[in-house]
């Protein structure tokens, strides 16, 4: 079941609903495989992965099931929600979602409680799941990575660690990321007293990084993401709620530039801004002009370096992989 995307960068509304028919057939056979694949060894408990199709399989053979998310609800774009019908639609389907969701005997969100959500624009607000969500803590892989390895590496591509460092870590499909990149590295030219890494995110592509100029180098696969995560200053990313986890997590400001048009990347984007972690970009208004002002200002007060670094604190004293090991062991 993939979502579409405009020609614009965007998340499209309109092609991802009329490949409903195809997804319900698929969701409809994806049931019966799994039904089928269970049965033959009948699990104690059966953890779904942000997946419908295994709760509704362990409903069949009776069989108790833990579900992972931290989106309840489909959120729809800005210009659709400024009309009453759109939101009440919004609503409508949050609540019928949550009754889905809660054919499981728990929902564990791997995020932090209130008021620290990021996700809780897709979370809050749906009355039926309210009562089995239990907050864990992120759930993104912890490295550890000892000041020799960012010594290494920090050599390794020339960097110099007296100077401001920004990490360019823009995922996505390839339709919503190529033009963005383009638009940040004309920025990080006119920039040239701070040191721009970039990650294309291209599955298959060259790991040896090119220099475009002498303060900027681009990735098109990085192998060292979790490293220049810990080197940056500041890093710039989508509102993807692994990657947001990921610099809350090593306590680095950021700017985030949600898709177009995608309501759970602009939710988690605002509650960055909300939390004063970072800075939020309209990407469909999202210039050179823009992303130069938003970098000075991240990078020219120390407010959003102590707000993540509180941040990190409080995401620090929750153990999210062990807590999720610990109820599964509950049920064996």
């Amino acid at each position: 079941m993939e979502f579409a995307w405009s020609s614009e960068s965007g998340f499209s509304v309109k092609k991802s609903f009329a490949q409903f028919p195809l997804w319900l057939s698929n969701f409809s056979k994806q049931i019966l495989l799994e039904t089928k694949s269970m049965s033959t060894f009948v699990p104690d408990v059966v953890v779904s992965d942000s997946r419908l199709s295994p709760l509704f399989s362990s409903r069949i053979l009776l069989r108790p099931s833990i579900v992972i998310l931290n989106q309840i609800k489909l959120l729809l774009s800005p210009r659709l929600r400024q009309f009453w019908g759109a939101r009440a639609f919004e609503k409508l389907t949050g609540e019928w979602m949550g009754l889905l969701w809660s054919t499981s005997d728990r929902i564990l969100v791997p995020d932090l409680p209130p008021p620290y959500t990021i996700s809780e624009r897709n979370i809050w607000d749906c009355d039926v799941t309210s009562r089995k969500i239990e907050y864990v803590g992120f759930i993104v892989p912890v490295h550890m990575i000892h000041e020799e390895d960012l010594t290494k590496i920090a050599n390794d591509v020339g960097l110099d660690r007296a100077k401001p460092i920004v990490f360019i870590h823009i995922s996505g499909p390839k339709q919503t990321r190529l033009s963005l990149l383009s638009t940040i590295i004309e920025a990080a030219k006119s920039m040239p007293h701070i040191q721009w890494i970039a990650s294309e995110g291209r599955p298959g592509g060259t790991t040896i990084p090119v220099r475009l100029t002498p303060n900027i180098l681009y990735y098109e696969w990085c192998p060292v993401k979790d490293q220049l995560f810990a080197l940056s200053d500041l890093v710039i990313i989508r509102g993807g709620h692994t990657v947001i986890s990921q610099a809350i997590i090593y306590g680095k400001p950021m700017i985030t530039i949600p898709i177009q048009n995608h309501g759970e990347q602009l939710g988690n984007s605002e509650k960055v801004e909300q939390l004063k972690i970072g800075i939020k970009l309209d990407p469909n208004m999202v210039q050179k002009e823009q992303i130069i002002e938003a970098v000075n200002a991240a990078l020219g007060t120390n407010n959003y370096l102590e707000n993540s670094q509180r941040l990190k604190s409080v995401a620090d004293g929750f153990k999210g992989i062990e807590k999720i090991s610990e109820i599964i062991r509950q049920y064996l």
